[in-house]
């Protein structure tokens, strides 16, 4: 909510108990007397006495002196690179690595890190972080002086927020971002907008507006609606949605929504494939896998084309040029299924999509984007999402296990001891998204309805774990010691793009 509700002064920060007041300040040291405090900061003291420091650059507060080398060192990954040296980005995997004209050498660490501390940091979130950093450093992400105002109604959230966002030049949206809601005298210092963007989210994304539908695996990641056309405006609305991430990418906040795994790949111009369709279209994603692995000789009789129901009326898509007189044949059927799949995901969306990159691209350049990769891009658009385990392990099946067996306890312990992100990975692994639904794991969905995690006794012990997403189901083989377990987990959910995913 309101990070300073109904007040106009810059609110301290938390303090900790009373109890452990002393030993806070204890551990804060002496302020840095004899140095002057960076431009734009100021010292201020809490009602109790307590001192603490005020960025009025950034409109934050903290406990820690910017002049102390704690505060130093966590300022750096931002700050200029040293003299000499410049940050770049692989042209093939789209890593970011640093060159050292001085010494005219490369390195994967930050140098303006104090300390490698990346020893311990899997690949995926070392690449990540590290692309982050540098997606920030861009001149294309640096906010412009003065502010960019918003102010709106709740009881008009969307109009309000559609005319505002619309109504703002290129520049203006690259300002400090200040929301306002009309009637509440609050002051935003990162939290009223973090509200704005969480409700605006749910109130865009609402599938009975008819721009996005929940996909047919689940009910709570989104597609874009191929009958969005139903509203004459709806190619606006999907510019101002493509606005509205751009501003959030560009602001450093989160969309409270998750979509389609494709819808990730489409962003970055990547193609689609069969197992894209799965999330799309479970019924037609089985047919297409079974035609694929099945000969057809004699027993279907299609043509390259697909019926859509358009407002009632069947109408017959072409999937390319004469695709009425193509008949499907053994020899033709995968360019036929590849034809399908795009013009099922890709094609029949094409000019809410384009509408929806033009608002995009408008906060956010091409290249930035492209630094990340279609899991990498979930995470920067939409965060992590809590994971409850206590209710993930209730909420479990077992097929040829017992939940009192070894493997099963080990797993479970080590999944608990991972950090947040990594609980993510293992969830979008199995699961095809990291998103929780609002209700718990007791309503994760699969391909054909409701569908509980599964781990099913399964695999070589020598190999790495497979997951079924269409099932919400491991495939975990009996590994012999904790440190198997784990370090196939890891390499499975970490080190590989695909591998082991069905």
């Amino acid at each position: 909510m309101l990070d300073s509700a109904r007040s106009k002064r810059i609110p301290s920060p938390s303090l900790p108990g009373s109890s452990s007041l002393k030993s806070a300040v204890s551990q804060q040291g002496s302020p840095s007397t004899n140095i002057a405090l960076p431009a734009g900061w100021e010292e201020r003291h809490t009602s109790t006495g307590r001192l603490y420091f005020v960025d009025h650059n950034t409109r934050t507060t903290t406990w820690i002196d910017p002049r102390s080398p704690k505060q130093k060192h966590v300022a750096a990954a931002g700050g200029p690179l040293p003299s000499g040296w410049e940050m770049r980005v692989t042209s093939g995997t789209r890593r970011v690595y640093f060159v050292d004209h001085n010494t005219k050498t490369t390195s994967w660490v930050d140098p303006r890190l104090s300390e490698p501390s990346d020893g311990d940091i899997p690949q995926y979130k070392r690449d990540y972080r590290r692309k982050v950093v540098y997606l920030r450093s861009q001149p294309a992400m640096r906010v412009l002086p003065g502010p960019c105002e918003v102010r709106i109604k709740r009881t008009r959230l969307l109009e309000d927020s559609y005319a505002a966002v619309m109504s703002l030049t290129v520049e203006n949206s690259k300002r400090k971002l200040v929301i306002a809601f009309e009637g509440e005298d609050g002051l935003d210092y990162g939290g009223v907008s973090r509200e704005w963007f969480f409700l605006l989210s749910h109130e865009i994304l609402n599938p009975s507006y008819g721009l996005f539908e929940y996909s047919t695996h689940d009910n709570y990641t989104l597609q874009i609606s191929h009958a969005s056309g139903i509203n004459p405006d709806h190619l606006s609305y999907f510019k101002f949605i493509g606005r509205c991430l751009g501003l959030a990418i560009f602001h450093r906040h989160f969309l409270d929504t998750y979509f389609v795994p494709s819808f990730y790949k489409m962003i970055l111009g990547k193609r689609v494939a069969l197992v894209d369709l799965e999330a799309v279209d479970a019924d037609l994603h089985r047919s297409l896998v079974w035609m694929l692995e099945n000969d057809i000789t004699n027993i279907l009789d299609e043509t390259f084309t697909t019926t859509e129901d358009q407002f009632g009326e069947l109408v017959v898509i072409e999937l390319k040029e004469g695709g009425e007189d193509t008949p499907v044949t053994e020899e033709n059927k995968k360019e036929y299924v590849d034809a399908l799949v795009d013009y099922r995901i890709s094609r029949r969306v094409t000019k809410q999509f384009e509408a929806l990159m033009i608002g995009l691209l408008e906060l956010v350049p091409r290249e930035l984007v492209d630094l990340f990769d279609e899991r990498e891009l979930e995470l920067l658009i939409s965060g992590v999402s809590e994971i409850d385990m206590d209710d993930w392990m209730k909420s479990t099946d077992y097929r040829g296990y017992d939940k009192t067996d070894q493997v099963i306890e080990w797993f479970w312990q080590c999944v608990r001891s991972w950090p947040a992100e990594r609980k993510s990975r293992m969830l979008q692994f199995t699961t095809g998204t990291s998103r929780v639904p609002i209700n718990g794991f007791k309503d994760l969905q699969g391909s054909d309805g409701p569908r509980r995690f599964t781990i099913e006794k399964s695999g070589d012990p020598q190999g790495l774990p497979r997951s079924h997403t269409c099932f919400n189901r491991l495939d975990l083989p009996t590994y012999q010691d904790y440190e198997s377990l784990e370090s196939k987990l890891i390499l499975a959910i970490e080190e590989t793009e695909g591998f082991g995913q069905v």
